[in-house]
């Protein structure tokens, strides 16, 4: 098993991207969405072994207010879960981004992969 995300949306409980999608798609009970949420699952695991790699552009204007990588870097240090975040200078989270780092994700899920 691996995880990897371009960009994420990492908090959406605590950004104004998530509170609306949230609000749209499961309804107005904050604890509900809890369980869609990358950064409070992580808080909540006793043990997590699954290796995650997320790039995020440091020249990404959403950064601070919508995508809070910072938060799901804490909760991983917190909670011992092995993520490799990559903050790329230059970038923002367009098609070249992903095109530039789309070899590494790929790399990274065939390392876990296991034959037959």
């Amino acid at each position: 098993q691996s995880v990897s995300a371009f960009a994420p949306i990492a908090n959406p409980i605590n950004c104004p991207w998530g509170q609306k999608a949230f609000s749209n798609y499961l309804g107005t009970t904050k604890s509900e969405w809890e369980e869609y949420d990358a950064t409070l699952l992580v808080k909540k695991c006793n043990t997590l072994s699954t290796p995650i790699l997320v790039d995020q552009g440091e020249d990404d204007k959403f950064l601070a207010e919508q995508l809070l990588a910072g938060n799901l870097e804490e909760a991983c240090k917190a909670a011992g879960a092995p993520l490799t975040l990559r903050m790329q200078p230059g970038y923002d989270h367009s098609f070249f981004f992903i095109a530039t780092f789309i070899d590494d994700h790929i790399a990274h899920h065939a390392q876990f992969l296991k034959s037959g």
